[in-house]
């Protein structure tokens, strides 16, 4: 009777993957109604900020940037705590609560009488935004080794796809009113939240899951993990340098295009346009393809100097026509977080990826914080006077710089990585790569 009973390998196995697929669908579709969320309210938040002070623009870019620092802090110090939870009480339920508290915040910003009751909200966006990091677990707890770079390709595309649209279809809604956005932006979140409650499994079997604790649950505690994995320290480096570099283009990208060649806001709304579409192409159609051919090393060394000579090229463009190129020179950028994440997530184990993912949402958040400020600095210096030589474009070089640094150290961790191995584990087998651990690893093990 057991055998009559028992389901066949074959069937069990569909299953499974018919599950994870759908699994992988509610994911994109939760990214894709976050990321919509987040580009909708991008046309309307500062005017609305400045409308709070009377109309005085200066007062108003001062305030909005606040809001900016403050809405990355809050990534910073809660995407540790998130990713933590998610290890312990599991991703599900995570994401499905996020997605709530994200909705609530925008209702929050669509009725706000004044300054404060908008300042909280984008204290809760901040917070809720940072369960991103559970959707990154989450693709590690669902997909095998090999195939996890392009399932992270496909999230950043989406991601793309979300701030072309998103802005668009803010701007229109905008039109009718400053706090239909907010509303719409609403909308999408609680209906991400009432999708995940009828639709999402659960990810972390409960043999996989970790408690929480404060050395987990803080940016500085969490870190811990970094020294405990060997090799990985040089991997988050990497990512911290990338994102950092990153922050250039939302700092200054519209204070340089307008100073140099006279753009308005249409023209340089086009031309990131242009940054999100080869982003959707680069992570959704090429990165599989350059993964399965030439491994994820080389495709995040193609990465890092595509957007190096992108930096290069936008800090030294002498014309608008030369400009708008190093957008095709950049979008190879798009292969530096698929491969990285690949290739962090096989060094720890699946009671981590939360946690993990807490540490890059925590670098992110940070560079948000430093980033504006240097990048703006930098640029308001050679701008200057007191300049010794006139260079609008310094930010770009400075970000070229960061990412050239980050170049050096890709390049000698994943070395590291191939040639100080002497063993090969079943996640890394899984990857199809042979990708092995390192000699100082085996050491302590």
């Amino acid at each position: 009777m057991t055998e009559l009973t028992q389901t066949p390998p074959s069937t069990e196995t569909s299953t499974r993957s018919q599950a994870s697929r759908a699994a992988l669908a509610f994911i994109y579709a939760t990214v894709l109604f976050d990321t919509l969320g987040f580009g909708i309210i991008i046309p309307v938040l500062p005017g609305l900020v400045v409308s709070f002070v009377g109309g005085d623009p200066a007062r108003g870019a001062e305030i909005f940037g606040l809001f900016g620092t403050v809405w990355a802090l809050m990534q910073f110090i809660f995407a540790p705590l998130i990713g933590a939870l998610s290890d312990r009480y599991g991703r599900r339920p995570v994401l499905i609560l996020s997605a709530f508290g994200l909705g609530t915040d925008y209702m929050i910003m669509a009725l706000a009488p004044n300054l404060t009751w908008l300042f909280i909200g984008r204290v809760v966006s901040g917070i809720t935004a940072a369960s991103f990091t559970v959707s990154f677990a989450y693709v590690a707890d669902t997909v095998p080794g090999n195939k996890r770079t392009g399932a992270y390709g496909m999230i950043g595309s989406i991601w793309g796809v979300g701030f072309i649209i998103g802005p668009l279809v803010g701007g229109l809604l905008g039109g009718i009113g400053p706090r239909f956005p907010f509303w719409g932006a609403a909308t999408l979140s609680l209906a991400s939240a009432a999708y995940g409650l009828v639709v999402l499994p659960e990810s972390l079997p409960p043999e996989h899951r970790s408690p929480v604790s404060l050395r987990k649950a803080n940016p500085i505690g969490s870190l811990s993990m970094i020294r405990a994995r060997a090799g990985l320290a040089g991997f988050v480096t990497v990512n911290f340098l990338n994102f950092l570099a990153f922050q250039v283009l939302p700092s200054v990208y519209v204070l340089y295009a307008a100073y140099r060649y006279g753009w308005g806001y249409a023209t340089v709304g086009a031309a990131l346009a242009l940054v999100g579409a080869c982003n959707i192409i680069v992570q959704g159609l090429l990165v599989r393809r350059v993964v399965a051919r030439f491994g994820e090393r080389l495709a995040l060394l193609i990465g890092i100097v595509s957007g190096t000579a992108g930096f290069v090229i936008w800090g030294l463009a002498p014309n608008a026509l030369v400009f708008m190129l190093a957008i095709i020179f950049y979008a190879p950028i798009g292969f530096v977080q698929p491969a990285l994440q690949g290739l962090m997530t096989r060094r720890v184990g699946p009671e981590e990826q939360g946690q993990l993912q807490g540490i890059n949402g925590s670098l992110m958040g940070l560079t948000g914080v430093i980033g504006p400020t240097l990048f703006t600095l930098t640029y308001a210096f050679f701008i200057g006077s007191g300049a010794p030589i006139s260079l609008p474009g310094a930010p770009f070089l400075l970000a070229a710089l960061l990412m050239a640094g980050s170049l050096v150290l890709a390049g000698k961790v994943t070395r590291k990585r191939e040639q100080g191995s002497i063993r090969e584990d079943p996640l890394k087998r899984e990857s199809g790569l042979m990708h092995i651990a390192d000699l100082s690893e085996s050491r302590t093990t």
